[in-house]
């Protein structure tokens, strides 16, 4: 399937974003990653959370990570120099560490700390252009932490649109308006490109009432901003990232995969008709 992104030199950045845990933003950031790769996209994905699970979801362990996300925010290194390849074709990740935790202390004061990451992907960018033998990243997707901190608002800054992640649970909603508000004030004052690219239902069970509610609860709210995709409740999906693994090298013909890349062709396909218009 060839993309709209490969017919063009821009750049789309989405943040996956929640301040809400365990509602499979980093699942989402790993798998949608390895969709869009598996479609022909050219992906980077950033982790931005101290946890640095996304970095072990794609195979790249903590004494694989001689320089990472901090390294890139603090100026001493590039993006590209960060990066690392995984398994996937593709599909390349600029880890992070524990030593993120520091960050906001550290740049409180810094009048620069909420642009640091986009000025990052900025020089990615140029460089991008500048380069005509290296294929260019089409897709930089950039793994949140599960607040509404400094390192979250670099990503809301540097990114066109936010992936916000909906777990179908109690509660689903907790929180949820507190980050469209966020990001309307985001737009009004720091980033006026950003915007709501997609809801994506998570941990979806077709055989309980509960998620159906939940789903229809969060549609209701966000309208046709939520993907007609949804993410099921799937086992393989959960071990996988304990592998290392994307769930599409993992099991392929679980659910879990094919749902990833349906949302991957869904959300290429909102960029196509966003152009277009």
């Amino acid at each position: 399937m060839a993309s709209s992104a490969n017919e063009s030199s821009e750049l789309r950045v989405l943040a996956i974003a929640n301040q809400k845990g365990g509602v499979g933003k980093t699942t989402t950031a790993i798998n949608l990653g390895t969709a869009l790769a598996a479609v022909g996209e050219k992906v980077l994905v950033i982790d931005i959370d101290a946890q640095g699970n996304a970095s072990t979801g794609l195979g790249v362990l903590p004494d694989s990570r001689p320089i990472t996300v901090y390294d890139v925010l603090a100026s001493e290194a590039t993006l590209l120099q960060a990066a690392v390849k995984t398994d996937v074709p593709q599909l390349h990740v600029v880890p992070a560490k524990s030593d993120l935790v520091g960050f906001e202390s550290e740049y409180h004061e810094d009048r620069n700390r909420a642009f640091r990451l986009r000025d990052a992907i900025a020089a990615l960018q140029a460089g991008q252009r500048g380069n005509s033998s290296e294929r260019p990243f089409s897709y930089v997707l950039i793994d949140c932490p599960p607040s509404l901190s400094l390192l979250t608002l670099n990503a809301l800054v540097a990114a066109h649109a936010v992936v916000v992640p909906v777990q179908c649970e109690f509660f689903a909603l907790e929180g949820i308006s507190q980050l469209k508000s966020s990001i309307d004030q985001i737009r009004a004052t720091l980033n006026p490109r950003l915007e709501i690219q997609g809801v994506v239902l998570t941990m979806h069970d077709a055989r309980t009432g509960l998620s159906r509610e939940v789903a229809a609860e969060v549609r209701q709210f966000f309208g046709p901003k939520v993907y007609e995709t949804m993410i099921p409740r799937n086992i393989r999906v959960a071990e996988a990232p304990s592998f290392g693994q994307p769930i599409l090298l993992y099991d392929y013909d679980c659910p879990g995969s094919k749902a990833y890349v349906e949302l991957a062709t869904e959300i290429i396909d909102r960029e196509r008709s966003a152009k277009a218009a």
